[in-house]
């Protein structure tokens, strides 16, 4: 069998990002590399990865990780002078709620990873493959943020949809308008009388047992014409890449996305025009890129996030020492709708592709 090392590598054009440890390790992790001479304020990183922690709250699992960051390389008061090294401790295990380590959670990892690495595995709360490790991607994602802020790209991800229940979207607000500094930030929307739907959609998942999902949409403004490359390099490429290192992702669209394919061209093309100093769309269906690159409007796109897979209803399984059917109920701690808690993730993949991207 193949070896659990806990280690992903993200080989990106200037830089490189490992992310290393697994939900019931000691600690989880990020080393980076092509980061020196940037500067970040260490109190604002601790807040932003505090928007992606468990809270006390109806969506949210009961793990309650401090999940404070700790640099034990590469930064002097704030500034990146070497390879960046930062951990955070895990506190909150119980890792006697995954006892039951032969018998598949449905829609994890655990079955999958047995067969790759059979008895090397660590099944404990989803090993490397569980949502705990986009804490330490919310690192470097939260520091390419600060940075990206400084040079007038602004990044802001919220809640479009919980379940059933849709909210406001990029493709019917006019989201040059939005005061992104006025959204709740623990549960960001671009309306906040939406709220109440969507918490009661969460709490009657919860009550019975279940789990709902979400999406969530993400505003990219300031952009400069022409950041990216085509191809295997495009912002789609680069921006996709990373979402789907977030567990929960299953699905992305840029701009209009999948609308686009029931739209005749005079619809969907964003025709240009002028104000004598720059060039603009006067629509952005195609969510401010094209062939691969910025195109100077905003750039958005929306990720699903599929629904918690642990839920405490029964499931079938398998018991794969008995190969057996069997049923499964769930224990443990676990969110009835990881959407809330994924915006700040969405936020740190973009930031990362985005400094990727856009070259020195």
């Amino acid at each position: 069998m193949k070896k659990d090392n806990q280690i992903s590598i993200y080989h990106g054009r200037r830089i490189e990002v490992e992310i290393f440890g697994a939900s019931h390790a000691p600690q989880i992790g990020v080393v980076a590399k092509g980061f020196e001479g940037e500067i970040f304020c260490e109190k604002t990183l601790q807040s932003f990865l505090d928007r992606r922690r468990a809270k006390k709250s109806a969506f949210s699992t009961t793990r309650l990780e401090e999940d404070k960051v700790i640099f034990e390389s590469g930064v002097e008061k704030g500034v990146i002078v070497g390879d960046l090294k930062a951990v955070i401790y895990n506190t909150k295990q119980h890792s006697a709620d995954y006892d039951k380590v032969k018998i598949p959670r449905p829609s994890h990892a655990d079955y999958v990873a047995w067969t790759k690495y059979g008895d090397n595995f660590d099944f404990r709360g989803g090993g490397k493959f569980s949502g705990r490790m986009t804490a330490p991607m919310c690192i470097i994602g939260g520091i390419c943020k600060q940075i990206l802020e400084e040079k007038g790209i602004r990044i802001n991800a919220y809640i479009q949809s919980i379940g059933k229940i849709q909210g406001a979207s990029y493709k019917n607000t006019d989201i040059e308008k939005v005061d992104f500094s006025t959204c709740d930030q623990n549960f960001p929307l671009l309306k906040v009388e939406d709220k109440v739907a969507m918490l009661e959609e969460i709490e009657n998942a919860k009550r019975q047992g279940d789990s709902v999902g979400g999406s969530i949409e993400c505003v990219i403004q300031g952009l400069p014409v022409g950041c990216g490359e085509y191809m295997f390099d495009s912002l789609e490429s680069v921006i996709s890449h990373l979402a789907f290192a977030v567990p929960a992702v299953k699905g992305i669209e840029f701009g209009w996305g999948f609308d686009l394919a029931s739209m005749k061209g005079s619809q969907a093309n964003d025709f240009l025009f002028t104000d004598g100093k720059t060039v603009k769309t006067k629509t952005n269906h195609n969510g401010g890129i094209n062939g691969g690159l910025s195109n100077g409007m905003p750039l958005l796109f929306r990720v699903a996030i599929k629904p918690t897979p642990s839920i405490a209803l029964e499931q079938d399984t398998v018991d794969l020492e008995k190969m057996e059917n069997v049923k499964l109920q769930i224990g443990g701690r676990h969110d009835a709708c990881i959407t809330p808690r994924a915006v700040a993730v969405i936020e740190a993949i973009s930031a990362l592709a985005i400094y990727d991207s856009i070259g020195e």
